[in-house]
Parts: C-alpha cells; sequence; structure tokens
C-alpha cells in the first residue's frame, strides 16, 4: 500500500486534515488550532458513496420526449435518461435562452438556497447568479430560512443586522463583565458545530464555560432545556413556545411598573419610546403588561418574573436571542421586545449589557470576528432586480402575477417558468412539503445541480452532478472566521461529476458569455486570486501581513484580522448625534411611524405579543407543539448517512422527544415507533421520552431524507416540515414560521427495516435507462 497522504480541508462543521491512501479517505483529522471539533468532520468520507451521488447528466425521460410540454406530475417518478455533458449543457443553454427570450429572464428563478459547501469558488449559488447575470438576470430570494424575520425588524429599528450577524457583543466580554444573562432559546454547541462558509476555531463552548465559572446568573427561558449544556448551571425556565415575546414585555412592564426604566438613555438613544410605554402600561388598550399577564402566556410563575424584572436592572444584564425564535408566526416581535426591553433597562452599550441575537446559532456568532475580506467570487451586477422571499417559493409558483409585501412595500410574484436550484435541497427546508409538491409542478422546467441525489433531484427534469468539496480545489472563509483555510482536492471525482465552476463555464459558453463568466482564470487561477484579494486588503486598510498564497496552500490555512473584546452601540450610547442609527431617526425605534403608517395588523408600530396562528394557548388537549431544530448529527440534510447523523437516529428514523407525560397520555413507550400528523402531513419517527422537553412539547429535528412512501404520503424518516405551516411571519418580513406549528402523536405499529435504504434504492434505479 502506499503513503498516507495529509491534505488540508474545511467544511462547514470546521478545518481538518483528510488521510488519503491509494486515491480513498482512511480518515481525518481535527484542526490543530481547534479547540473543540465537531464530531461531524468523521462523517466527510460518505461524500464519496457512490450510492449516493448523481451518476451522471440526467434527463428525466418525459421531459427528454417533449420538453416544456411534458408531464410534470412524474417528476419524481419517471425514469431519467443518461446523456453526455455535451447534451446535458446545450440542453440547459437552449432552456435559458428559450424563457428568457420567451417570458423574460424574471421568468427564470435561480433559488439555490446556499450551504452546498463551505468553498468560496465553487459556491453553486454565487456560480449561477454570476452566469445568469451575464444572460439578463433572474429572479432571486432575499434572506434565510435560518433567519430573515428578525434581520428585517432590525435593519428597521436598529439600522442594519449587526446585532444578529455577529458584530453584538462579543462572548469574551460577556464573560468578562455581565453579572445577569437572560438566554431565549438555545446557547448550545450543538448548533454551534455549523458556521457557513467554514470555521476554523469553536470557541462557544470555552466561552459558555468562562460564564458558568464566574459564577453569572443564568437563567434560561426555552421549552427545551438541553438547548443550554447540562453543565452550566442555569436556572430553566420552560416556557411555552411562541411566548418569549410576553415574557420579554412583561419585564418590561413591571420595570416600568416600579419607575426604573432607564428615562436618560430612551430619551437620548431611543425614539417612539412613549409608545412602548403606554402599550407596557395598559393605557394604550387597557391592559397592564406585567408579570401576572406574561406568566398566564408564558405557562411561567409570576413572581419569578418580578424578581428577575429587578434584578435585571439592579445588576450588568445581558439578553441573548436565538435565531429560532423569530422563525415562528410574529416572529418579528421577539427580536423586537427583546430590543424594547434592553432599552427600558438602559445598558445597550455598556461591556457586557444590552441584547444580541443568534449566538451559538452559527459557530462564528459570538466570537471575535473577522475585520478583513472575506474571500468570494463576485455574481457580478444584477440588470434586474426580480425577487422573492425566501420561504415564499410555494407561494410564488402558485401565485403567478400575485402580490405580497415586503419591508413595507408590494412587489408581483413572477411567471415563473424555469426554476435552476444548484446546491440546495427544498425539499428539506421548505415548510409544508405537501404544499411544495403541489407547487412544484407548476414550472415548464426544472434543473437541479448537486452532489447527490436529493429528493429536489429526483423531482428535477436536468439533473447535473457536481462534486462534492473533496473532489476539487476551492478555499474557506468568512466574516465570522479567524481564518482562511485551504481546501484540496483529495480524491478524483466520482463517476461523471464535474466541479460546479466547470459546469457552469461550459454553460456560459454556449450562451456566449464564457469570457466574462471565466474572466480568463481556472480553477487555481480563481483560488489564488480570491485569495490574493483577502491578503492585499488585510495589509493596505488594516496594516496585517497574511502569508503569500503559495506559503498558504502549503500550510493549509492563514490567519485573518480579528475584533475581540467588541461592545454593539458604545460610541452610539456616547454620542447618538455623532454616531447616528440607519433609522427613521437616526436612534433606535422602539415606536415605529414607518410601521404606524403601513397600518399592518400582524406588525404593529411598537413591540407587542400577537397570538400565533397555532399555539398551545388555543389548541385541543391532545395537540403538541412541534419544535424542528437542527440536528446535532448533520446539518441540514447533508452527510444524512454520515456516522454521526445515524449514531443520532434511532431504528433507522429520527427521534421524537416528548415528555413522560405526554407520552403516557399517548400509550407511547420510550424506542416505540410513532407517527406524528396533522392535517398538512404525516411522517414516522422513533419516540424518545425524557423529562428534558416541556409538557406539550415534542422535538423532531430538521434534515431527514425526504421519504414518502405510501399511497397516503407518509413519511418514514421523520422529516418535520411534512407538518410545519408554510406562512409568513408577517406581512413586514415575510420569514419562515416553522416553529409555529401544532401535531398529534401516536403508537404506530411500523415496520422497523430501514426504510430509508429501501426507498433510496428505488429511486437511484431511476437513473437506469
Amino acid at each position: 500500500m502506499s503513503e498516507i497522504k495529509r491534505i488540508p480541508h474545511c467544511s462547514h462543521w470546521g478545518a481538518y486534515t483528510l488521510l488519503v491512501q491509494d486515491g480513498s479517505i482512511v480518515g481525518v483529522e481535527p484542526f490543530a488550532h481547534d479547540p473543540a471539533p465537531s464530531p461531524i468532520i468523521h462523517s466527510v468520507p460518505e461524500w464519496a458513496n457512490p450510492k449516493r451521488q448523481v451518476p451522471s447528466p440526467l434527463v428525466r425521460a418525459g421531459w427528454l420526449e417533449k420538453r416544456e410540454h411534458s408531464d410534470r406530475r412524474k417528476r419524481g417518478a419517471e425514469k431519467f435518461v443518461p446523456v453526455s455533458w455535451d447534451e446535458a449543457t446545450t440542453l440547459v443553454a437552449d432552456e435559458i435562452r428559450r424563457v428568457s427570450t420567451t417570458y423574460g429572464n424574471a421568468s427564470i428563478f435561480a433559488g439555490s438556497y446556499g450551504w452546498t459547501n463551505s468553498g468560496r469558488l465553487h459556491h453553486a449559488s454565487s456560480l449561477l447568479k454570476r452566469m445568469l447575470n451575464l444572460v439578463g438576470g433572474f429572479t432571486r430570494h432575499v434572506d434565510t430560512y435560518s433567519i430573515a424575520a428578525g434581520p428585517v425588524i432590525l435593519r428597521h429599528t436598529l439600522g442594519s443586522s449587526d446585532a444578529c450577524d455577529g458584530r453584538a457583543n462579543t462572548l469574551d466580554t460577556i464573560a468578562e463583565h455581565t453579572e445577569t444573562l437572560v438566554v431565549f432559546g438555545a446557547l448550545s454547541p450543538r448548533t454551534a458545530q455549523t458556521e457557513a462558509g467554514g470555521i476554523g476555531v469553536h470557541r462557544v463552548e470555552s466561552y459558555l464555560r468562562k460564564i458558568a465559572d464566574r459564577g453569572i446568573r443564568i437563567v434560561h427561558v426555552s421549552p427545551l432545556k438541553d438547548d443550554l449544556p447540562e453543565w452550566v448551571d442555569a436556572e430553566w425556565w420552560p416556557i411555552r413556545p411562541n411566548t418569549d415575546a410576553a415574557l420579554m414585555l412583561g419585564l418590561a412592564g413591571e420595570i416600568v411598573l416600579a419607575g426604573r426604566h432607564a428615562r436618560d438613555f430612551l430619551d437620548r438613544c431611543t425614539s417612539g419610546a412613549d409608545q412602548l410605554i403606554a402599550y407596557l402600561d395598559g393605557s394604550a388598550d387597557g391592559i397592564r403588561k406585567d408579570a401576572t399577564w406574561a406568566a398566564e402566556i408564558c405557562g411561567l410563575d409570576a413572581e419569578s418574573i418580578r424578581q428577575l424584572a429587578r434584578r435585571l436592572v439592579d445588576t450588568r444584564s445581558m439578553l441573548t436571542v436565538s435565531w429560532s425564535l423569530q422563525r415562528a408566526h410574529h416572529g418579528e416581535q421577539p427580536f423586537w421586545s427583546a430590543l424594547g426591553l434592553a432599552s427600558i433597562i438602559g445598558q445597550i452599550g455598556l461591556p457586557g449589557g444590552g441584547v444580541g441575537y443568534g449566538y451559538a446559532s452559527l459557530g462564528g456568532v459570538g466570537s471575535p470576528f473577522n475585520i478583513g475580506k472575506s474571500p468570494a467570487i463576485s455574481q457580478l451586477t444584477r440588470p434586474i432586480d426580480s425577487f422573492i422571499p425566501v420561504a415564499r417559493i410555494s407561494d410564488m409558483l402558485l401565485n403567478p402575477g400575485g402580490t405580497f409585501t415586503y419591508e413595507g412595500k408590494t412587489h408581483t410574484y413572477p411567471d415563473t417558468r424555469l426554476v435552476y436550484w444548484a446546491g440546495g435541497n427544498p425539499y428539506h427546508h421548505h415548510q409544508d412539503l405537501n404544499r411544495l409538491a403541489e407547487a412544484w409542478t407548476r414550472p415548464e422546467t426544472i434543473i437541479v445541480q448537486d452532489p447527490m441525489f436529493t429528493a429536489t433531484a429526483q423531482r428535477a427534469d436536468i439533473v447535473l452532478p457536481a462534486t462534492t468539496s473533496i473532489e476539487r480545489n476551492d478555499l474557506a472563509g468568512n466574516r465570522r472566521s479567524d481564518f482562511v483555510i485551504a481546501m484540496k482536492q483529495a480524491i478524483a471525482p466520482v463517476g461523471e461529476s464535474l466541479p460546479d465552476f466547470e459546469i457552469f463555464n461550459r454553460i456560459a459558453a454556449k450562451l456566449g458569455v464564457a469570457d466574462g463568466f471565466n474572466e480568463g482564470r481556472d480553477e487555481m487561477g480563481w483560488v489564488r486570486q480570491l485569495y490574493e484579494e483577502v491578503r492585499q486588503d488585510a495589509v493596505e486598510r488594516l496594516g496585517f501581513e497574511m502569508p503569500d498564497f503559495d506559503t498558504f496552500w502549503e500550510r493549509g490555512y492563514a490567519r485573518c484580522p480579528v475584533r475581540a473584546e467588541h461592545t454593539f452601540l458604545a460610541d452610539f450610547r456616547t454620542d447618538p448625534a455623532a454616531h447616528p442609527l440607519n433609522t427613521e431617526s437616526g436612534r433606535i425605534v422602539l415606536g415605529s411611524r414607518t410601521l404606524a403608517g403601513l397600518g399592518y395588523d400582524d406588525c404593529p408600530p411598537h413591540p407587542a405579543w400577537l397570538e400565533p396562528a397555532e399555539w398551545l394557548g388555543r389548541g385541543d388537549a391532545s395537540d403538541l407543539h412541534l419544535i424542528s431544530h437542527q440536528p446535532i448529527g448533520r446539518l441540514h440534510s447533508q452527510i444524512e448517512t454520515g456516522v454521526a447523523s445515524v449514531a443520532a437516529k434511532r431504528n433507522g428514523r429520527e427521534q421524537a422527544k416528548l415528555n413522560p407525560r405526554d407520552a403516557a397520555a399517548r400509550g407511547i413507550d420510550d424506542g416505540q415507533t410513532i407517527r406524528v400528523w396533522n392535517g398538512r402531513g404525516a411522517c414516522l419517527a422513533t419516540a424518545t421520552v425524557t423529562d428534558s422537553v416541556r409538557p406539550g412539547v415534542l422535538v423532531l429535528p430538521t434534515g431527514a431524507w425526504f421519504t414518502p412512501r405510501d399511497e397516503n404520503g407518509l413519511e418514514v424518516a421523520g422529516n418535520p416540515n411534512v407538518l410545519t405551516l408554510d406562512i409568513g411571519t408577517s406581512q413586514f418580513g415575510q420569514g419562515c414560521s416553522a416553529h409555529t406549528c401544532l401535531v398529534r402523536a401516536e403508537a404506530h405499529i411500523a415496520d422497523q427495516r430501514d426504510a430509508f435504504d429501501e426507498y433510496q434504492d428505488k429511486l437511484v434505479a431511476l437513473a437506469t435507462a
């Protein structure tokens, strides 16, 4: 046998070294500088499994025969015909040309929601948009499934989304200065394993240990006790899901009732505070928002709320709000209410005080952040500005010509004829998948470019096999990572797959725009160019020296300039006039003139508690509130069959966690297969009975490979998005409302075979002509 080669690489779960022998990966070693590497990196060899990859360019038989006139309801059931790369790229180029010429470029939807890989060159979504911008443009999406309503309301009330993008108080200042920490949602190394664009060092756990060692009082507000590690000495407040805004407003109301609100800060640094106070003290609607009011809504103890309200003013206090809270109906409100509470307390701009969003929702949020340029290939200039909010895909496909609102303006859904999806899987991340399945029959042509034969690829007309990151050269890095990481090719491409850059370059050539697309550079030419842009910016703008490209490529990494011990809005607090925010008033907006003028009933002009469409406060006794959070063993549906993901399953299915009281009431035993359902769909999962879940709640992680198997559409792998609600958070933000979802559960007698493998084997057979 030959010697083992050590190949530096990076994925969304961090940097590592691949051990390669005789063309195969035989091991994975964590990055030497990472104190808390993710175990998911050991699943990376699964990417080379040919059973999961798309073997060659494929075209659905019916579409190949009739093109745009084919029977679209046969997507996912009809055989695929293998074709050459030349034929496949010709078909794709012809479709782009046909649709743009006949209907206009807005009828091309370049969905391609990211997370395809951490490489900055072969970032499928960016490359697709770069190519299409050279031929007239496309309809795009704005925001993300992870966080949409939150940034929209913060851009309006704080002037930017910095507070939820990793630019709020860094965790080192919280560990040093905070005395009372209130965690709304999660603050967990589980979600901090992952970072868009890769990450060099996972720091969240070390900061949490410093916080625990200092003896900071921590109040953890979540329906799930394990949203904070058990070794953190925290008080668990098992709140009713979707009611965090009510608790925040009840705390603020108690402070106002006691006359202890920060009048000077409110006068100097906010606008519209009088509207919020009138809502809190009841003068606006006759209902006082106090501890008693909040306790009834949230299912918590009123006296504990009163005591916490006093402590928040008496001590240096910090509020953290996880991204998950805004993935719900009226998801703007917990983010705005937290800002309102922090303003009432008056410690924004002080070390260890105020509010921040998304800590540990990704690995870099809260860590010292990169202040240099992040490597990225340009998408070039957009010729048209047609867009939809990211989670409104089904609405767009089902309602061409219909209208939607976003950030106070009215827009029109395009008449979508062509969908080109590169490096993404909406049959994982979109809500109400049965509704999506109907919407998916509307476009004339669907092109999917992906390494894996995903549920989305299975339902395409043309499938283009892209290499995974381990089969090509690239580099990783982003604005929340303190390293740029070399991603060297470790193995030969599997099957007939090609790198994303090469696929788009071939299509661009057939569209006559190859020169504009590649700018005369090949793969390694672009990798070098992207790194040199980062290095040049660091030295010219910041005086920070990074190694030259050859040294970087040989070593496998380079450090970036970072900012630590950052206090959010410190300069603004000192002098608001000299450091105005980009808001309607130049200050923090607690009462909005813009929203008052719009008159939306689902997003009022001040922070407010609004009942969601589905919640335990107005449900049947048989209802459970579904929480579909990120799994511990994978990212979304990526490496779903990897060792870390498989280890987190039971009996080949996802684990559905529920409280012992709820299990007993339904005759459910631990380890038993259960059916979870509502009016939108049904799925199977394996019950895990635990007191770490609040009564009335069922937890089913996202990412199970969508596997509907019988005539009734029963999903057998445990994909919660057959159940979730597909509505916007509000007319203003239009984010996804996945966490507003009631379900029922019952014991189910089922075949315990590995349904996933059985079903996937049948689908892979579709690739055989």
